[in-house]
Parts: C-alpha cells; sequence; structure tokens
C-alpha cells in the first residue's frame, strides 16, 4: 500500500474499470455500468491532490520484476460522498473532524485480485488514515456489490438513493455510515 500520485492516473481509470465491468455485473445492467464510469464510478483526482488516496500494488516476478495496481482506495476530508471527477454532487468544502463523518471513497480492486482480503486492507488503512487526520465517524456511498463487505465491516446502511446517470438510467447507490472504534 502506498499513496496515489498523479502519475498512476492513468494506470487507475483502467483499474477502475476493470473492477466495475468484472465484479459489478451482478449488481448492475451493463447499462447502468456504461452509464456510471466515468462519472458516479471513478476517480476523483482531489483525493488524490489531498493525499487520502491509496494504492496496493502486485508485484509479478516473471522473467522482469514488474509492479501494476491490483486496488485502490481513499478518504476525503470534503464534504462530496461519491463519484469521479465529473460526479454529480460535487462539494468541495472541507469537512470538521470533531462534528463530520470522512468520506470513505472508491474502493476497487481488480477482479484478478477478488476475494483475497485485498477490499478489506485497502478500508483499513483508508479507515486508519481518516483516523489519524481526527475523524471519528467514516460514511459511504457504497454500490450494491460493496454493501456485503461493508455491513461485516462495521458499516450500517442509512438510505439508499437512485444516482439519475446521463444515458437515462439509474444507479442504486447505498449510503451507509460506522462510529471509529
Amino acid at each position: 500500500m502506498r499513496l496515489a500520485t498523479h502519475e498512476d492516473v492513468p494506470a487507475l481509470h483502467g483499474l477502475i474499470e476493470a473492477s466495475v465491468r468484472g465484479l459489478q455485473g451482478g449488481d448492475y445492467t451493463p447499462a447502468q455500468i456504461d452509464g456510471a464510469l466515468g462519472t458516479v464510478l471513478g476517480l476523483d483526482t482531489q483525493l488524490i491532490r489531498d493525499r487520502t488516496y491509496f494504492v496496493a500494488e502486485a508485484v509479478s516476478h516473471n522473467a522482469k520484476t514488474r509492479k501494476h495496481l491490483a486496488g485502490c482506495g481513499g478518504w476525503s476530508k470534503r464534504k462530496t460522498l461519491f463519484g469521479a471527477d465529473r460526479g454529480p454532487g460535487r462539494e468541495p468544502e472541507l469537512l470538521d473532524p470533531a462534528m463530520d463523518a470522512a468520506k470513505v471513497r472508491a474502493i476497487f480492486v481488480h477482479p484478478e485480485f477478488a476475494r483475497r482480503g485485498l477490499g478489506s486492507l485497502i478500508l483499513a488503512t483508508v479507515e486508519d488514515a481518516a483516523r489519524m487526520a481526527g475523524f471519528k465517524r467514516f460514511e459511504m456511498g457504497s454500490t450494491l456489490t460493496g454493501v456485503p463487505l461493508y455491513r461485516l465491516k462495521g458499516y450500517e446502511e442509512m438510505e439508499r438513493i437512485a444516482v439519475p446517470l446521463n444515458n437515462g438510467e439509474a444507479l442504486p447507490v447505498v449510503k451507509m455510515m460506522k462510529i471509529a472504534g
């Protein structure tokens, strides 16, 4: 695990698309996925600038040692709950750790690394970093696919939101909350 950098952006876009297309298909239609990629589901580069976005690297030792991104995720000290740079409901105002919940944002795992605990590792890293910044509560806009993991990690469902997409579809998102333990 390491902080993401601007140089990671192209690889992050590829990782996020592979994750969404490879892991979200059981909960969303192809039209919902197409409409959500790059807006609701995607990279918010503000998190990279704020130094609150992490990448998990995998190392392959073939003929040549090579690193590639296996997962990513972050947290935000800003009001935006979810979405990419071009996402709906952008709220760049800063949160107050004494009163507000840190926003857990954009956790994606490449399908090749799914179901190996990587999502849990990223979530723990994100929560630890937000705790160190003084936050005592966490909030997120989860995909339907992520809800079982987040419930297991102590998150509670607050409400379901149908996010309108540019292609006329709507994407169900679950707003979830957790008190830091």
